[in-house]
Parts: structure tokens; C-alpha cells; sequence
């Protein structure tokens, strides 16, 4: 299954751990919205969006790219990292998709390392994540999602 995935993920690299391990499991390909707003995702099965949390939601470099290039009628999964658990980061995305009349097949979140304003004062919060297991979890959700319908 062709693969692409649309991320962002700067600071601490959180979300980019959970990708690299994604990335051994087949025919993905990523392409970084920081540094590419336009690309032709006709020609992939399934298309991932990813990204850490920013005022609570995707990165604006990752809603704009999902905007502008999100073919209708697709196959697509969320996956994010976060610092403190709240109880949607997902609703921009959504509504993006949802305007696209795409199959979103799930999401996966996971706590990663936050150092942004406050806690940088205190040495940051979720230190050592996404840890082995978040890693293993986000490996798991791709496996689950990645196969043909």
C-alpha cells in the first residue's frame, strides 16, 4: 500500500521518533510541510498527517498543506504527540477532512517531551517520551490501518 505522510515536527522531534519507526514498515513516503506546501498525493492509498501540538492543534504549516493538496475520496490517519493530555487536538484537521469527503481510518496521540513556555522553567514535562512503547503503539496503529480495503 503507497503511502504518504505530511508532517511537521521541529523542537524535540517527537513526533518524527514515532514516523522513523513507521517508516520501516514499508512503501511510505514523508514529506515535511515546513519545507513543501505543494505536493500531488493523487497516486497514495493512504495518507497520513502528522504532527506535535501547537495551541492545541496540528501545526498550522500541516493544516494548510491538508487545505491545499488533500485529494477527495482518500484513505487518511492522524497521528501527534503532545505535552499535556486534553480532549480533542484534532478538531482543525477534522474539519479539513471532513470538507474533503475523505475516510478517516483513527488517530493515534501519545504524550512527547515539552519544553514551551512554562515548562521550559521547569526542565519540561513528559520527559523520556514517546518512549518504546509509545513508539511500539504508533507502529501498531499504522500496521492496523495499512492494510488494502
Amino acid at each position: 500500500m503507497k503511502t504518504a505522510i505530511v508532517y511537521y515536527s521541529k523542537h524535540h522531534g517527537n513526533t518524527k521518533k514515532l514516523l522513523d519507526a513507521i517508516a520501516k514498515q514499508g512503501d511510505v513516503t514523508f514529506i515535511d510541510a515546513s519545507s513543501s506546501q505543494h505536493a500531488d498525493l493523487f497516486g497514495y492509498d493512504l495518507i497520513g498527517f502528522a504532527s506535535g501540538i501547537y495551541y492545541s492543534k496540528f501545526h498550522d504549516s500541516v493544516l494548510q498543506f491538508a487545505e491545499k493538496n488533500l485529494p477527495h475520496g482518500k484513505r487518511v490517519f492522524l497521528i501527534y504527540t503532545y505535552g499535556m493530555k486534553r480532549k480533542s487536538y484534532t478538531d482543525a484537521i477534522k474539519q479539513i477532512i471532513e470538507s474533503k469527503d475523505v475516510q478517516l481510518e483513527g488517530a493515534y496521540g501519545c504524550p512527547g517531551f515539552d519544553t514551551f513556555g512554562p515548562f521550559k522553567l521547569i526542565g519540561g514535562i513528559q520527559k523520556g517520551r514517546p518512549n518504546d512503547e509509545d513508539i511500539a503503539g504508533a507502529v501498531t496503529f499504522f500496521l492496523e490501518i495499512a492494510v488494502p480495503v
